[in-house]
């Protein structure tokens, strides 16, 4: 008996490791862009990789063709886009927007792509999905022993005090369910994105939701998930982002991820900015087309880098689960649902989403990245079903 266990046990082992061998000699095969600025990123025909030319051409043009209608002046831009919320006001760098941008990957290559992918832009809410991996990396380490943690475990300087605050864990702040009440860098929770109607008393004095109930898209508590990070980390999360994500993947030495003018904090001794989850007020993760594909790229193969597992597969397993709270949102991310989905498009598709027409699409099982620059918002859905029409 003895001898037929060690013979079954060796017989297990050796299929472990012809299992974890192919799926190593798997992952060497596929296409990865060398480092740089782009230039030498390698490009296959359409039909090389699986699309109609004629027809992705067509979603192309259609891109193009639909521009978003936000002034190229994002100083404008962003005040007249939330000129609804009561003190908002310009708090980090801004730059003036390009013209319209974007890639198609596939396997890897780039099937097509249009404008300059060189130039930096900012993004907006795309850098919430940026945020969310920085996140992920803190509980890769341990630093974040679980989700589901109080963030009075890990920040202890009355941030989270109250009876409804300090029931507030990191996937409320990830899933934007937390309902947070308080103020941040002298930004008010509830005037940011607050109802159509009522006014400043209706907003201040609300009934506040239990965290992980209700869903509520806003900046100034994804400005707070990034403090709290940052406490954690006790390091500059664009450092983190750098040295753990970015570089690893070749990424160009160009972009940029702001906070507010007044959003420094001093840890260890040495000065620190607290950088913020998009452009609202400014700031945010300014970067190129370029750079974009590559972190999308990073997703779509499940957060391995040639040889190198930069993210767990189970944080992102994680990210793109649906919320309690609202089933079309992860944890920074937005997913498809019966009410919110993409016709003729599988329905594990995932995005990143910014003002202004920022986007980058996640396909991890046909391996297809898109990324979009400037698109009328409205049109996404519209274009990204062209693509998929497209393939053979």
């Amino acid at each position: 008996m003895l001898q037929k266990a060690t013979l079954l046990k060796s017989g297990l082992l050796i299929f472990t490791f012809l299992i974890t061998s192919v799926s190593t000699i798997s992952a060497q095969n596929l296409y990865y862009p060398p480092a740089g600025i782009g230039d030498n990123w390698e490009q296959k025909s359409a039909s090389e990789l699986g699309f109609q030319s004629s027809e992705l051409d067509d979603a192309v043009q259609f891109a193009i063709n639909n521009e978003n209608s936000v002034e190229n002046d994002l100083r404008i831009a962003i005040l007249k886009g939330f000129s609804h919320e009561p003190y908002h006001q310009l708090a980090g760098p801004v730059r003036e927007r390009g013209n319209p941008a974007g890639m198609v990957i596939k396997d890897g290559y780039i099937a097509s792509s249009w404008g300059d992918l060189k130039r930096v832009d900012m993004t907006f809410s795309v850098t919430k999905s940026y945020l969310s991996a920085v996140a992920g990396l803190a509980w890769d380490d341990g630093l974040i022993h679980s989700p589901d943690d109080r963030l009075t475990e890990y920040v202890w300087d009355r941030t989270f005090d109250g009876e409804h605050n300090s029931k507030i864990t990191w996937e409320h702040l990830l899933n934007q369910s937390s309902d947070w009440y308080g103020t941040l860098f002298g930004m008010e929770d509830w005037s940011d994105r607050p109802p159509r109607e009522g006014g400043i008393d209706d907003w201040r004095y609300r009934e506040l939701h239990e965290p992980g109930t209700h869903y509520k898209y806003n900046d100034v508590r994804v400005n707070l998930l990034a403090y709290s990070l940052l406490k954690v980390w006790r390091n500059p999360l664009p450092q983190v982002l750098k040295q753990r994500i970015m570089d690893p993947i070749g990424a160009s030495s160009t972009w940029r991820w702001y906070g507010y003018d007044n959003s420094f904090e001093m840890i260890d001794g040495v000065e620190m900015q607290s950088v913020s989850g998009g452009g609202h007020n400014g700031g945010g993760l300014f970067i190129s087309t370029y750079d974009h594909a590559r972190f999308g790229l990073l997703f779509a193969r499940n957060g391995v880098w040639k040889d190198q597992q930069l993210i767990s597969r189970e944080w992102i397993e994680k990210s793109v689960a649906p919320s309690p709270a609202n089933s079309q949102y992860g944890y920074l991310w937005w997913l498809q649902d019966d009410e919110n989905n993409f016709e003729d498009v599988p329905d594990h598709v995932y995005y990143a989403a910014g003002f202004g027409g920022n986007f980058i699409v996640v396909d991890d099982q046909n391996d297809i990245v898109i990324v979009l620059r400037w698109i009328d918002s409205s049109k996404l859905g519209d274009f990204v079903e062209m693509v998929y029409q497209a393939l053979e």
